[in-house]
């Protein structure tokens, strides 16, 4: 351990741990500062990993004793992770986050063609509006990835480095860019990752 954390690494490691099993005791290794707000609408389910100063935060936009932000199991999340949840995240099992990503289910205003919001209203005095997301099984969300309202991200999928989700990406496949747009998709048949047109 200390190889390869050093001595202060290690020992802020050692301190983690023992938080983690004080406050969080299904969790894996819970990294602090973590901010985690309203926990009771939050399931962290079973070992979860952070990195630092990941802050998860759920806000029910109605009345519910649900919970709306939910993990699954063995989920593991570097540095930096924001997650803010209104009305219901679902995170499926064995999802790997790398740093500074983004997801949410809010938004602060409307801005389809049903009552849109005015754009001279004060951003904060706008009211929030949700759609779902839903992160499926085995994903693996690359560095900066930013997750918008009402996404659904299939089973097996793998999102580039700094990719805006704004559209639903189906399973098995690769997403890159802003908007994100499919790449490739694994054929099972074959056995190996084919490019989109």
């Amino acid at each position: 351990m200390f190889g390869k954390y050093g001595l202060v690494g290690s020992i802020r490691l050692v301190i983690s741990y023992l938080y983690t099993k004080l406050r969080f005791s299904k969790a894996r290794l819970i990294r602090f500062p973590f901010d985690i707000r309203n926990r009771k609408y939050i399931d962290l389910g079973l070992e979860m990993t952070t990195g630092y100063g990941c802050r998860i935060e759920a806000f029910p936009v109605k009345p519910t004793n649900e919970k709306i932000l939910i993990f699954g199991n063995h989920i593991e999340m570097n540095d930096y992770v924001h997650i803010a949840a209104g009305e219901k995240i679902t995170i499926g099992n064995n999802v790997l986050i790398a740093s500074k990503v983004f997801i949410s289910d809010i938004n602060h205003g409307q801005y389809g063609n049903e009552t849109p919001d005015n754009p001279e209203t004060i951003p904060n005095k706008r009211k929030l509006s949700t759609k779902p997301v839903i992160i499926e099984d085995n994903v693996w969300l690359g560095e900066g990835v930013c997750i918008m309202a009402g996404i659904t991200i299939g089973k097996g999928c793998i999102i580039g480095a700094s990719s805006v989700v704004t559209k639903n990406i189906p399973p098995y496949s690769i997403a890159i860019g802003n908007p994100a747009r499919v790449i490739k998709q694994f054929d099972s048949t074959l056995q190996k990752w084919i490019k989109t047109s």
